[in-house]
């Protein structure tokens, strides 16, 4: 089976996401890409974890990471007797899955599903890591493929000649819209917000972009009306780390600001990713504080004097009056009538699709 990275940008290929290889973990350092290409060795899952927490890889990339962190956990209890391992597995699994507490129900999905595949490894008596590497190319396959299809949506809201805003790095769907637009011959003029305090869109979007061979402008957090207003921005997209089923978005902090913007302006929002169950309404949804010593930097360079306080909301939430449409791999919703998606047949949120 061909894979589904093929043709897509450095940095969203699999092995230069994380991957696992003869008792540890790489995983490339999102922090500091594209001034260096640098990847963090992990010896323990306990230390893929840390990895995660620690944002060394963002937006879909802890998904791959945590299914390459089970198979270094399965390394580590390899000499274990099988009741062991499976005891083991399960403990790694909890704690991978819970390295960053807004996306707890999405990893759990992916951790579990690695555990489940280590349980028949273990039964089988073969190689246990090997099979749970095979299991991640795998779903991410389906998970790519599955972006693809909904890239193919998104695409058709784009002009054939003009300019879209995104915001944060959307991972796969970034690649995947770029490459289905560039197949259709249309010119997409990329402005991506820098997206402090780690610049995934300065860095990570802004990279992608380039590398696929578009234009892009990297503007600053504060410049989106503006160019809203001057530069005549016909679409505004971003990804979404959830989708509560009664229409909220949760993402980026900046997003909600954005799309606040868009509806002034009469620039469609259209979001990207399947409607979580798990977030049954936007009251389940916690947001993860971070590290409010971020916003008095930048890169490593203090910006603000020493006593003053920062305040880091990780994420920020978008209500459905502001969305024109959430765009999945069956189709554009309404943000009132999520439901719709999984009365679809196949729209199914599981381990191997998640729309990230």
């Amino acid at each position: 089976m061909e894979r589904a990275d093929k043709g897509l940008a450095f940095m969203l290929q699999y092995e230069n996401v994380a991957w696992y290889d003869a008792g540890e973990v790489r995983i490339l350092d999102r922090r500091i890409y594209p001034g260096k290409i640098e990847f963090v060795t992990c010896k323990t899952h306990q230390e893929v974890t840390q990895a995660i927490t620690d944002m060394v890889t963002q937006s879909a990339g802890p998904y791959t990471a945590a299914a390459m962190g089970m198979a270094l956990a399965a390394y580590e209890c390899r000499n274990m007797k099988a009741a062991e391992q499976v005891k083991y597995m399960e403990a790694a699994s909890y704690t991978i899955s819970h390295a960053r507490p807004t996306t707890v129900k999405r990893m759990e999905i992916i951790t579990s599903g690695c555990l489940e595949v280590a349980k028949s490894a273990i039964a089988a008596g073969i190689d246990v890591p090997q099979a749970i590497v095979d299991y991640t190319v795998e779903t991410n396959n389906i998970r790519y493929n599955k972006i693809g299809r909904t890239a193919k949506y998104l695409v058709d809201m784009f002009p054939d000649n003009g300019s879209v805003m995104t915001q944060c790095f959307g991972e796969t769907i970034v690649g995947q819209m770029l490459k289905e637009a560039k197949n259709r011959g249309k010119k997409i003029h990329l402005y991506c917000p820098e997206t402090r305090p780690y610049f995934q869109g300065a860095r990570l979007t802004a990279t992608v972009g380039h590398d696929m061979g578009f234009d892009v402008t990297v503007i600053t957090d504060n410049m989106p009306a503006f160019v809203m207003q001057n530069e005549c921005i016909d679409l505004f997209t971003s990804a979404a780390d959830a989708i509560s089923l009664d229409g909220y978005v949760i993402n980026k902090v900046g997003t909600f600001q954005i799309a606040i913007v868009s509806k002034y302006m009469g620039v469609p929002y259209f979001v990207t990713g399947a409607p979580d169950p798990g977030h049954p309404t936007v009251d389940t949804v916690h947001i993860e504080m971070r590290d409010p010593e971020f916003v008095l930097q930048a890169m490593g360079v203090r910006t603000a004097c020493q006593g003053v306080e920062g305040y880091y909301p990780s994420f920020d939430i978008t209500p459905p009056h502001l969305v024109s449409g959430v765009v999945t791999d069956t189709g554009i919703y309404s943000p009132y009538d999520l439901h719709r998606y999984f009365e679809s047949g196949t729209g199914e949120f599981s381990n191997k699709e998640l729309c990230v």
